[in-house]
């Protein structure tokens, strides 16, 4: 097994510092919330499919269709290659690929992390001293254009293109500080999830040129998906809104949105229209898990034309044109609560979950989860990336794992 380790030490006033060692015992890391302390490159060595920690493979019967078609499945299973640590208590949120660099950026609550597609080398790190409105970064979009977006928690957002640093608070008519999401319309407009709304921002004059909150079946806009219509589908706190260029609709869980509580858990009573105390957010209730199925934390356009919504605690659902459809653990989804979804190029899915990673090819799931050699680093998957080479990059807390079907 080979070891590669990059040393970083950053605070917000200091710059970028990187060294190479030829040992992980050579690594000195750091436990430390509020600065990734070190990125660690670890490949691992072959998986075995049926023995835990690893990866597992399960087939049942599913409501769902048949995703891959047989001539283009892969004839072995996917494993974990690398993960690259960031601190323990250091969450990453999310992923973006940015294929005109040949990079990937990471966003987490201690800042933002350039890694190149090539070396998988860190390329740069970044906070508040070099331009973003706040070290937690909660959502990244690289646009049509290149240009790059981050959403951050209670500091608006920020774009980064070339080489300069802006950023649009509610002085300049952001619906909200707490920035969650992008979208981008098929006319080129950006589209922005806050936790006061939604809006509409023309690139092109650097203004905002609508907000929405009534029209929406929430105003806490979770993640923003287009679909192949060019419609925009937003995913809030309390179910799916669909602007279809003139109208709006809505989606909750009513509506099929998140499956029942066969399970009988507590009910969160978290409707998404509480205090800014309820930013910190927590899916427990004296240990246990809760429902709250309407509860959307990530939306996803399908290249078949579904819709994929995530729920807290009413595992995943899809909408076929017609009705909503679940599927749960008892289908073999890792866990029923799924915090981010997304798709490979084959059409596999792939969906992060509060109890790990899932895999669904359309008839059978495999799981990732946390454990050592070949496990995720940690459980709660908040971010999944695809890349059109057939890598899947997982964003955890404690840092991030690469996926593919290396040799």
């Amino acid at each position: 097994m080979s070891v590669r380790v990059t040393l970083l030490s950053l605070t917000c006033s200091s710059a970028l510092l990187l060294s190479a060692c030829s040992s992980p015992d050579d690594a000195a890391t750091t436990s430390n919330e509020h600065t990734p302390a070190a990125l660690t490159q670890q490949s691992d060595e072959a998986v075995d499919p049926t023995v835990n920690p690893s990866p597992s493979l399960t087939e049942k019967s599913s409501i769902a269709p048949s995703v891959t078609p047989a001539e283009r499945t892969r004839s072995t299973l996917p494993r974990v290659l690398e993960s690259f640590g960031v601190g323990d208590n250091v969450f990453v949120r999310s992923l973006a690929v940015d294929t005109h660099d040949s990079a990937v950026w990471v966003g987490t609550s201690a800042g933002v992390l350039e890694i190149d597609l090539d070396s998988y080398d860190m390329r740069a790190i970044y906070s508040r001293s070099d331009g973003l409105a706040n070290e937690y970064v909660f959502s990244i979009m690289v646009d049509s254009e290149g240009n790059k977006w981050f959403g951050t928690n209670g500091g608006g957002m920020t774009r980064y293109r070339d080489g300069e640093w802006k950023t649009f608070f509610p002085m300049h008519g952001l619906a909200d500080y707490w920035v969650y999401s992008f979208g981008e319309s098929k006319e080129g407009s950006l589209w922005v999830g806050t936790w006061g709304g939604a809006n509409q921002f023309d690139r092109e004059n650097d203004q905002f040129t609508a907000t929405y909150v009534k029209e929406l079946v929430n105003e806490w806009v979770y993640d923003i998906a287009r679909d192949q219509q060019g419609r925009m589908w937003l995913g809030t706190e309390g179910g799916v809104s669909m602007f279809d260029g003139s109208r709006w609709h809505a989606f909750t869980h009513e509506d099929g949105v998140g499956a029942p509580n066969k399970n009988n858990l507590p009910v969160s009573q978290n409707t998404g229209l509480g205090t800014r105390e309820r930013h910190d957010l927590s899916v427990l209730a004296e240990g246990e898990q809760t429902y709250n199925p309407g509860y959307v934390f990530s939306l996803y356009a399908a290249q078949d034309g579904k819709i994929w919504a995530g729920t807290w605690g009413g595992g995943v659902s899809f909408y076929d044109g017609k009705r909503w459809h679940s599927l749960t653990t008892e289908d073999g989804l890792a866990g029923n609560i799924v915090y981010s979804i997304a798709e490979d190029s084959e059409g596999v899915f792939w969906f992060g979950t509060n109890q790990g990673l899932s895999r669904f090819d359309g008839k059978a799931w495999q799981t990732f989860t946390k454990g050592v050699g070949n496990g995720l680093i940690d459980d709660n998957v908040y971010a999944v990336m695809t890349h059109p080479s057939g890598e899947v990059w997982v964003g955890t807390r404690g840092g991030v794992t690469r996926i593919g079907y290396g040799e």
